[in-house]
């Protein structure tokens, strides 16, 4: 068991109505006596695409101990349920920025001789070279389809599609220029599976910090990924828990 996002249904607002169970391609989700149920702690990716789809609010994202998502197991459910909800499945994944499991999903398709669906602005995955890299904002994507808008994984490293912008050395050293590198940023946010941790160098900080001193971006973010939190405010045992699953992972 591990300490995970997971989907929690709340069954005394539940109405059973089921317009969740076709909005999550996993099959994590069924309707039993008359509620929606979450049937396998391992079918859950914790991502929330049926939470937009629940018309009394009857579903919310929690962190608890759980087994851990497995991404093989799932693709055994999603198959058996056609084409489309193969194709559900991957975009699903693809715009949620988990080019881990995107490539677990694609290699269990070609394993089994089975057709890899066309995903629209994507191109192909593969373990060794993950060909479709994570959200970046100057895509204008990265929108959850459910929830905040604002806690939508998105990743503003440099890449070929998204190169830096030229910086005239003639201009002085505080030039204004952000060297945010990804979103979420709050600690509380960020998905410790979150494609742009791996192999980073992370800097932590208080969240009043880059309001307190002026050339923040500059001397300390600059290559680096954020992680902010109050450490007065906030649940400090919650932080050491989630950094500790970041560094886990």
């Amino acid at each position: 068991m591990v300490k995970r996002q997971i989907i929690k249904i709340d069954e005394d607002t539940c109405t059973g109505c089921g317009e969740c169970i076709p909005n999550c391609p996993e099959g994590a989700i069924q309707l039993i006596d008359d509620k929606a149920r979450i049937i396998s702690d391992l079918f859950c990716d914790g991502l929330g695409a049926c939470i937009g789809h629940c018309p009394v609010d009857a579903i919310s994202i929690e962190e608890r101990e759980a087994e851990p998502y497995d991404e093989r197991r799932v693709m055994e459910n999603v198959v058996k349920q056609g084409d489309n909800t193969i194709k559900a499945h991957l975009l699903h994944l693809k715009d949620h920025g988990q080019d881990e499991y995107l490539s677990q999903a694609i290699d269990y398709l070609k394993e089994n001789n089975m057709t890899v669906p066309e995903l629209e602005g994507a191109a192909e995955v593969t373990e060794e070279k993950p060909a479709e890299g994570p959200v970046h904002a100057h895509d204008g994507g990265g929108t959850l389809p459910c929830g905040c808008p604002g806690s939508a994984v998105m990743d503003f490293r440099d890449t070929p599609e998204c190169p830096p912008e030229p910086v005239m050395e003639t201009q002085p050293a505080v030039r204004g220029v952000s060297e945010l590198r990804q979103w979420p940023v709050q600690i509380v946010l960020v998905p410790p599976s979150a494609p742009y941790l791996k192999d980073a160098e992370l800097l932590i900080a208080a969240d009043c910090v880059p309001f307190a001193y002026p050339n923040f971006h500059n001397n300390f973010l600059k290559g680096k990924v954020l992680l902010v939190g109050c450490p007065k405010l906030d649940d400090a045992a919650f932080y050491r828990e989630k950094i500790t699953q970041i560094f886990r992972r």
